[in-house]
């Protein structure tokens, strides 16, 4: 089975590929559902191509998956010629206009349905297969049952389903709440999440508390005047009320009966996840599915199993694949992770660079002790007077070690010398580092930092052996395991 995962933007699609998706999907600025992702754009497509040299045999999915105005239509053709320089081999699209168009520009590109076109049985596949699709993503609304019934019926159709994600409560993702309360509709890619807000309970005029009262008591249900008998819950917590929020789907203990039933390709949700998320789960099922396939042990492969269980997450579901009730229970808040992405670790510098901020480095040190060494004594008593109050502003330079390496390293939080780091990587599930191990540099100066935070200028300079695109994660420290975050919005 393939493994395809979300990338929200050009470094996403690096690590999509780098912890083992065998396919990413990402969506062009304006003509995709997650509008609110990075997306791409402008001169993106040189990188994407360098990724694709890079990881021979990765494809590339892209999602044209909104529902296309006329104006939309005339804004597609007027830019096909720079989708062209994207190495796509597949669109993602639920709107039939733009079939013939994607046809006639890309015939080399496959179509495949959209989730969103609500594909759930077997004579809509052979329709969607007559006019040229070879892959459905099924709505996520259909039973493993219904699945195998489908690959039964149409053998040659490939069928994807999504595995691991954020749900929306609405059939296929058709909802106007959005658009209702703040005029930003999910079917053009704008939806902001309406049902996971953070509500309150209220009762204008009857006194302040007794709304919550009657919330927090379990009693309080919604109905529908033509289906007396059934209710939907309302329940209101410390900090939240839960209406119509679904839980984050998670099919990673059951890859087994995807296969059994035809499945060909398993989607991994969250083009707006970071990456940190995007590595973490993408690296999680490409364990579970080489264990399956008998690449590794159960044993090699459940440690990397158990970190998905570590990033942020809602609580998890099986939805619809065994048992639709499965999918009508509702959630409010998530779990906190216990790691943050504290930096993203980039290829060694190649030795004339690194050797450039050594000489660089011994050269400012040289200046300032020949300045210090200038002075009178008690210029130098107040110099190093200075250096105590001012550690920040007077930095050691950096000094060769034998058998350390240099790394371009792009801080995204905070990173002192009191920071928990562990490196992680595609088979590197968690190795602690020290202060020991390390050093952070200025590349411009060869100074050695006592801390680093985003947009620093940085290599970490260390020993230790980073393989292509290993992540350095720092611990939270306001994490409570256990403990369920509320989400506000």
């Amino acid at each position: 089975m393939e493994l395809l995962s979300p990338a929200g933007n050009v470094d996403k699609l690096k690590y999509c590929y780098t912890y083992g998706a065998d396919a990413a999907y990402i969506g062009l600025k304006n003509f995709s559902l997650r509008v609110k992702a990075d997306n791409f754009y402008q001169d993106e497509y040189k990188k994407v191509q360098e990724l694709k040299a890079k990881f021979p045999g990765k494809r590339l999915h892209c999602a044209l998956n909104i529902s296309f105005h006329n104006d939309e239509i005339d804004r597609l053709l007027s830019e096909i010629d720079y989708f062209k320089q994207y190495p796509i081999d597949a669109f993602i699209v639920q709107d039939l206009g733009i079939v013939p168009i994607l046809q006639k520009h890309f015939p080399g590109a496959e179509l495949h349905l959209s989730t969103q076109a609500s594909c759930m049985n077997r004579e809509a596949v052979k329709m969607y297969k007559s006019i040229g699709f070879s892959r459905v993503v099924m709505g996520r609304e259909a039973s493993l049952k219904e699945i195998a019934e489908i690959k039964d019926a149409v053998p040659d159709m490939e069928i994807e389903c999504f595995v691991h994600g954020a749900m929306c409560i609405a059939y296929a993702g058709r909802c106007l709440m959005s658009a209702y309360l703040n005029g930003r509709s999910a079917q053009s890619g704008f939806c902001s999440h309406t049902c996971r807000w953070d509500y309150d309970v209220m009762a204008p005029g009857k006194g302040e508390d007794i709304g919550k009262t009657i919330a927090q008591s379990g009693d309080l249900v919604l109905r529908e005047h033509k289906r007396p008998d059934e209710y939907f819950p309302v329940y209101e917590g410390e900090n939240f009320t839960a209406v119509l929020s679904s839980k984050d789907l998670c099919m990673i203990d059951h890859l087994a009966e995807l296969k059994k039933a035809g499945v060909d390709s398993l989607k991994i949700e969250g083009r707006m996840k970071s990456v940190y998320y995007v590595a973490m789960i993408t690296r999680a099922y490409r364990k579970a599915l080489d264990a399956l396939d008998g690449k590794l042990s159960q044993e090699e492969a459940r440690p990397f199993i158990d970190e998905l269980y570590k990033v942020s997450h809602r609580a998890f579901t099986t939805a619809f694949y065994f048992d639709k009730t499965e999918a009508d229970k509702t959630v409010s808040g998530a779990s906190d992770s216990p790691w943050e992405l504290a930096a993203e670790i980039s290829d060694a510098l190649p030795a004339k660079e690194e050797e450039w901020i050594l000489n660089k480095a011994a050269e400012m040190k040289k200046a300032r002790d020949d300045e210090y060494n200038s002075m009178c004594q008690q210029a130098q008593d107040a110099f190093k007077l200075r250096v105590e109050k001012m550690p920040d502003k007077y930095l050691p330079y950096v000094e060769k070690v034998e058998g350390w390496k240099m790394y371009p390293l792009n801080p995204l939080n905070m990173i002192d010398k009191n920071t928990e780091l562990e490196l992680v990587s595609p088979d590197i599930n968690g190795k602690k580092i020290t202060q020991d191990d390390f050093k952070l540099v200025n590349p411009n100066t060869g100074e050695v930092y006592n801390w680093v935070c985003a947009d620093h200028p940085c290599v970490i300079y260390t020993g230790q052996d980073i393989p292509y695109g290993t992540l350095l994660r720092s611990k939270n420290s306001g994490y409570v395991e256990g403990q369920i975050r509320d989400p506000g919005r």
